[in-house]
């Protein structure tokens, strides 16, 4: 499974900036002006994760397969989005299949660089943003409700859904988004979220942008993210996506010593998937042999056979057992035949629960 992380902000805050400094792909269009993204732009990039590599190096397989993430970067949003101001709300629709959704929130003053909306807001820009997505998940269920209405004359089993529906239209309509509905946990309610994929139910990562002195030291405009955040559990990246643009191009050495001089451990792609991975409840298992390592998402608690069938239906339908070794005895003993003499290697059934870091060889007939 692929990690989908969608981009959204308000025009110029830095979002095709760091989109491209995110993906080191370099193919959104950066200008200092509103709307200079006018088509969604995509990029599948590796989950940096160097376990990989130290399992290689014991391996030494022909080729290493990351997990990947799929971000998609869309035009800038403005105020009146729903309405059809700007060009942001035309392509909502390619963030609805994402799991989450990384805001960028402009946190640095600069006469240069216009803001939309004059100045320099994160508190402001955030529930602009916010209200839009509230208002496109709101004209969805509408049209979802005019369907209801008229099958339900019909079958009285969609009964609990129209409920919830009119419930939920009730909750938009106060100006408050899908994620702090009340009945969320409810059949009804996910039956409606599988089809109509509400923005505002999705995980939100808050990626505050500063500038040079702002990475040293939080700003008030990055206190006021932290701020919004805390409130809704939502987790918080601080990059300045100018310096990540400009580290795109380089080699992974020059890259380390480049965040050392800027007294930064780790860099915003990393920073933006490991916050995507734990506010998803996201880990990874491998394998690892002659002919390939590689990494694969899964969510924490599946169980051996829910994970293997990750890498093929038949590995989970055909669930035999799963031959494991933890990540550190892997290492520890130097491989799968350092690991069985150590007694390391269990033989776990379809019970177990995955844990992050193991490395598997599932054993299936079908």
């Amino acid at each position: 499974m692929a990690l989908r992380i969608g981009i959204v902000g308000l025009p110029n805050v830095g979002k095709s900036t760091t989109f491209n400094a995110l993906t080191k792909a370099q193919n959104a269009e950066a200008a200092n002006y509103p709307f200079c993204t006018i088509e969604p732009n995509k990029a599948i990039v590796p989950v940096p994760d160097e376990r990989l590599e130290k399992l290689a190096e014991i391996v030494n397989p022909k080729q290493i397969i990351h997990s990947t993430v799929e971000f998609v970067d869309i035009a800038g949003l403005v105020k009146g989005a729903s309405q059809g101001e700007g060009l942001g709300n035309q392509f909502l629709g390619n963030i609805r299949e994402t799991e989450a959704i990384v805001h960028i929130v402009r946190c640095f003053d600069d006469e240069n660089v216009v803001h939309v909306n004059g100045q320099c807001d994160p508190a402001g820009d955030i529930e602009v943003i916010t209200t839009e997505l509230i208002l496109a998940d709101l004209q969805s269920l509408d049209k979802k409700i005019s369907r209801l209405e008229r099958q339900a004359k019909a079958d009285k089993s969609l009964a609990p859904v129209m409920s919830a529906a009119s419930a939920l239209k009730t909750h938009f309509e106060a100006g408050e988004p899908a994620s702090s509905f009340s009945q969320k946990e409810n059949d009804a309610y996910e039956e409606l979220d599988r089809e109509l994929r509400f923005l505002t139910g999705k995980t939100v990562i808050y990626v505050a942008n500063v500038d040079e002195d702002g990475l040293a030291e939080d700003n008030a405009y990055v206190e006021a993210v932290r701020a919004i955040a805390a409130k809704e559990d939502a987790e918080v990246v601080k990059l300045c996506a100018k310096f990540e643009e400009e580290m795109a191009g380089l080699s992974d050495e020059e890259r380390v010593e480049f965040l050392e001089t800027m007294n930064v451990s780790e860099d915003g792609l990393h920073k933006v998937i490991h916050k995507g991975y734990h506010a998803l409840g996201l880990m990874s298992y491998f394998t690892a042999g002659p002919k390939e390592v590689r990494a694969w998402t899964i969510h924490k608690g599946w169980t051996a056979p829910k994970a293997a069938g990750v890498i093929h239906n038949d590995f989970e339908r055909g669930f035999i057992r799963a031959e494991v070794i933890s990540y550190d005895d892997y290492i520890q003993y130097k491989g799968e035949t350092g690991a069985k003499a150590a007694g390391r290697m269990r033989l776990e059934g379809k019970e177990y629960v995955m844990q992050d870091g193991d490395v598997v060889l599932f054993r299936f007939s079908v």
